[in-house]
């Protein structure tokens, strides 16, 4: 039976006995649902304690975004800032309730989103450094309204990013994404960018790359 939290999640437990697992939360994209990242959990390394959010605003059957992307009558498109502060807000929520409610290595936390999950990954993470300690963040990037003036003080130690993109991405233009690692670099935050020739989505080198990142980590 599996506890009550704010958000819809799935769980899979360490594949081996081990005291205060490390913990990575995955944060899918506009239009999907926690299924989706979670389909590679079980090729992740086996000390890790897995969870896959559900993000809370429907689109359809088994589709869900953090917040709303708006088009507009030029086939432009823009994200609603209001509804993602929100949704910062709730995953900030969940992970403390996760810490509360598992037992995990509260010094060894992974959050790991792509597309609109990276940007809330990016935020939650450059706005409150205690949260999470890693940041693997695939095919998103920096949105600057999003993230807090206090970046400049806050303390980042303990932080760092493993970035990638496709290089030929449709959906968010690759030049988003190489904004990061230099934005990244003024605040002295460790940070590793990395494209593949993929579109919007995750080539095979690029999970195999990030899964070391990840097992060097742990």
């Amino acid at each position: 039976m599996s506890i009550k939290l704010s958000l819809e999640y799935i769980v899979r437990p360490p594949k081996i006995s081990i005291k205060n697992p490390p913990l990575l939360i995955l944060l899918h994209g506009y239009g999907s649902n926690e299924q989706d990242l979670f389909s590679f959990a079980s090729e992740l390394p086996d000390e890790l304690l897995i969870i896959s959010v559900r993000a809370p605003m429907t689109l359809g059957p088994g589709s869900y975004s953090w917040y709303t992307i708006h088009f507009d009558m030029n086939d432009g498109k823009f994200s609603d800032t209001d509804e993602a502060k929100t949704a910062i807000g709730k995953i900030n929520q969940f992970i403390e309730e996760v810490k509360t409610n598992f037992e995990i290595d509260q010094n060894n936390i992974f959050l790991l989103g792509f597309s609109q999950g990276t940007i809330l990954s990016y935020a939650v993470a450059l706005n409150n450094p205690e949260k999470v300690q890693h940041v693997i963040a695939l095919s998103g990037y920096i949105n600057q309204d999003l993230i807090s003036k206090s970046v400049a003080i806050n303390n980042y130690n303990n932080l760092d990013f493993f970035i990638s993109h496709g290089n030929v991405d449709q959906v968010i233009p690759v030049e988003w994404a190489q904004n990061a690692a230099p934005f990244l670099n003024k605040l002295a935050i460790k940070n590793s960018y990395q494209e593949y020739m993929v579109g919007h989505g995750v080539a095979p080198q690029n999970f195999y790359d990030f899964r070391k990142w990840i097992e060097e980590r742990i």
